[in-house]
């Protein structure tokens, strides 16, 4: 045997055991920097890491945020108020805001905010990457500042959420504006946007900006205009020309960047963006602070709203509202002006005291509408806040005689002797007589500087204002009836010392308004129809009408009352305590008013077409209480002859320059004009058989009023014909009947087409004939 190994032999039943193969090389470790670099394993497995966090961090965020309720500042608006002509009187409320629809911003201003903010905007997602890149180059490139955001960012942003910048903000505006784009279309979002955008000024949104830089609505911006509004966005504070004129040049490129947008993006030809150039802004537009008359008015209209229940005072807070009044601007402008003229101009507060006392409130109103054209309430709102032109706290005086009369007409009442009530009548004005008929206490007041008239008719009685007749006539009526026949004219209810006043209620202890007055006064021209006074003409709160009460006309009084009362208030302008209203150069009829101790005079009057009551008042600046007007303007005293029915006089004037003048047409009370006996004398009277009834609840009465004030007559002349009336002289250049106006022009009769008596006089005031030179009727 050989002495060499000899192979093993594997076990039997086992296949034999292969060689080993040789190892693979192993790959050389890295060295130096290479060590620093991750494998492609690594890449892969890192981008599969992010890829899955940025996924789940994304369906996360998704998830957990939501769309939250918009911020308070963002639902927050102005309530506008508007005169009747559409333009702006104020606006209230902490921000100033009136949200628009989309179809009533002009298309020119959505353009040019597309344009400065996001072209892209209809074509792109809620969030563009790229946009945030070509804002930073612009910006960069010395384009024009230009948000990263979309404006689904923004309004975001503005809507949802606040102003800081923070990451938390930023990543929830992400998914907000994801998800927003998800429920809303595009033009929802720009319309939001438009409204919420901040525009300097102290404009949010393009409407109120529109009025801030231009004085118009976003409905009329152009496309110049346009584009300097979508400028300020970018920088609203430093972008306003007016306050920082040095910044023109740096606004006008930014300007011209936008309209260059316009163009390229086809919402503007070449050959228009050619023709434009830099609108610069008004320095001021029509304010809407609550200086001067605006703040009144605003509360005023306010009180209307609620007290008549067409919003509530929650609603109002909460603003929105687009509030149009009836006030005309020109009307409203005129008051001012007139008080000024003839009252306010004529103050010395320096060297008089009492002329710090004087207040001035005026009311004006449409005969046949029944709607408040003007108010003058003070001097200005943010130095006087009390509106005296409905405050109730003064006297009324002698411009509340009128109500007696009517009352007396409206009731068929009768004197003490049993002579029917008609201007004819003759009382006795022996100052401090007694009272007859009454009941109650001794009641015997006195005329004015104690004057004595003697017999006198109730037309002279009420051209001199003698008290002792009308307490007398107000005994024969009745208070009560007194009060009732105020009270449908138009005063309120609840005006203080109207109840139980008994024979005092004719001297005018009551404390209307004036506003309140003019309601009566109102009535009283329009053929004693009273249609329900208004200050609002029309409510809308995004872009939706809010219902308003229906206006009711009803006759308040007669029609025989009412223009029976009228023909002798016209002899108060003409030659009564009235005069100085002839300037308004139409006829015109009224009575004057003092009230007690002099603290108040007062003008009411009317012509056909317009009712205005104005009153003086005496006010304490410190302590509030009433003062006597003894010595302001230097006069010895303050009546309603004085200032206020001058102020009436050149306010009616201007307030009717454009109206032709018209004429009364009147229906009198049969027998109007009939002489009767004096007191005490009733051998003549035909009537006078018949018994009275107790003087107090208004004497006897043979006619009965219908429902159209034709009744039964109490005197000669059959019931239901217009009753002529006695030439009346030219007085004081005011010519009676009917009347020229400033152009010369002799008035034409109303024909009062709303009249469902068909009882109208053919001529004014009943008279036959026609006007002649001389000024008397033929």
């Amino acid at each position: 045997m050989s002495d060499e190994p000899q192979p093993q032999q594997p076990p039997e039943g086992r296949a034999p055991r292969k060689p080993p193969a040789a190892a693979a090389p192993k790959r050389p470790a890295r060295t130096g920097w290479r060590r620093l670099l991750p494998t492609w394993r690594m890449l892969l497995a890192g981008l599969l890491a992010t890829a899955a966090l940025v996924v789940g961090g994304f369906l996360l965020g998704y998830h957990l945020v939501r769309i939250p309720a918009a911020n308070a500042l963002a639902t927050q608006q102005a309530n506008v108020y508007l005169y009747a002509d559409g333009s702006v009187i104020a606006r209230d409320g902490e921000v100033n805001r009136e949200n628009v629809t989309l179809s009533q911003i002009s298309k020119d201003a959505q353009h040019a905010v597309l344009a400065a903010e996001d072209r892209d905007f209809y074509t792109e997602s809620a969030i563009d990457p790229q946009a945030m890149v070509r804002g930073a180059w612009n910006t960069l490139t010395g384009k024009g500042k230009q948000s990263g955001s979309t404006i689904t960012q923004q309004y975001v942003k503005n809507y949802y959420l606040r102003q800081e910048q923070t990451i938390t903000r930023k990543v929830k505006e992400f998914f907000i504006a994801i998800k927003l784009d998800r429920e809303q279309t595009k033009d929802q979002i720009l319309e939001g946007y438009l409204n919420t955008s901040f525009f300097g000024r102290g404009a949010y949104g393009i409407q109120a900006a529109a009025h801030a830089y231009y004085g118009i609505d976003a409905s009329e911006l152009d496309a110049g205009r346009a584009a300097y509004l979508a400028a300020l966005v970018n920088a609203p504070s430093q972008y306003d020309v007016v306050l920082h004129p040095e910044n023109r040049d740096t606004v006008e490129r930014r300007w011209n960047y936008v309209l260059d947008g316009m163009v390229d993006e086809g919402w503007l030809s070449v050959s228009e963006r050619a023709g434009l150039t830099f609108p610069a802004p008004q320095r001021t537009t029509v304010s809407t602070s609550m200086s001067g008359q605006r703040g009144y008015i605003v509360n005023i209209v306010k009180d209307h709203l609620i007290e008549n229940d067409v919003v509530d005072e929650a609603a109002l807070d909460t603003g929105g509202y687009r509030i149009t009044t009836t006030l005309h601007k020109d009307k409203q402008d005129a008051f001012v002006d007139a008080v000024n003229d003839k009252l306010m101009d004529r103050l010395d507060q320096k060297n008089r005291e009492v002329d710090t006392y004087v207040r001035a409130g005026g009311a004006s109103i449409d005969v046949k509408t029944g709607k408040v054209v003007a108010l003058y309430n003070g001097i200005d709102y943010v130095k006087q806040y009390t509106p005296n032109a409905t405050r109730r706290d003064f006297q009324v005086g002698s411009s509340f005689k009128p109500f007696v009369f009517a009352a007396a007409v409206e009731h068929g009442s009768r004197t003490q002797d049993g002579h029917p009530i008609t201007p004819n009548t003759v009382y006795d004005g022996t100052s401090e007589r007694p009272v007859q008929g009454w009941p109650g206490d001794r009641y015997a007041p006195e005329n004015e500087d104690h004057r004595d008239y003697g017999d006198i008719t109730v037309r002279e009685a009420t051209d001199k204002s003698v008290n002792a007749v009308y307490a007398q006539m107000a005994a024969d009526v009745g208070p009560d009836k007194v009060r009732r026949t105020a009270i449908d004219l138009g005063l309120s209810p609840d005006t203080p010392s109207l109840d139980n006043a008994g024979p005092s209620i004719a001297l005018g202890v009551a404390s209307a308004s004036v506003l309140d007055m003019a309601e009566a006064y109102a009535t009283l021209a329009n053929h004693g129809k009273h249609s329900t006074p208004t200050l609002v003409e029309k409510i809308t709160r995004n872009g939706r009408d809010v219902d308003l009460p229906e206006r009711h006309t009803r006759q308040a009084v007669t029609r025989q009352a009412a223009d029976t009362t009228t023909s002798v208030l016209r002899g108060v302008v003409e030659s009564g305590t009235a005069t100085a209203a002839q300037t308004a150069g139409r006829p015109a009829a009224g009575k004057t008013g003092t009230a007690e101790e002099d603290t108040a005079a007062w003008f009411a009057g009317y012509t056909p077409d317009l009712a205005t009551v104005v009153a003086v008042m005496g006010q304490d600046p410190v302590t509030a209480g009433h003062k006597p007007l003894y010595g302001a303007m230097g006069l010895p005293r303050v009546n309603g002859g004085g200032a206020p029915a001058e102020i009436w006089g050149q306010y009616t004037r201007e307030a009717l320059k454009d109206t032709p003048a018209t004429a009364f047409t009147l229906r009198l009370q049969p027998g109007a004009w009939k002489t009767q006996p004096p007191p005490g004398d009733s051998s003549t009277d035909p009537s006078s058989t018949n018994t009275p009834d107790d003087a107090g609840d208004g004497g006897g009465s043979s006619r009965a009023p219908d429902e159209t004030g034709t009744g039964t007559g109490t005197g000669d002349e059959p019931a239901g014909q217009d009753q002529p009336e006695p030439p009346r002289e030219q007085t004081g250049g005011a010519t009676t009947g009917g009347d020229t106006g400033d152009d010369g022009a002799t008035t034409t009769d109303d024909t009062d087409d709303g009249d469902t008596n068909g009882d109208d006089s053919p001529v004014p005031d009943g008279l036959t004939g026609a006007l002649t030179q001389n000024g008397r009727w033929n």
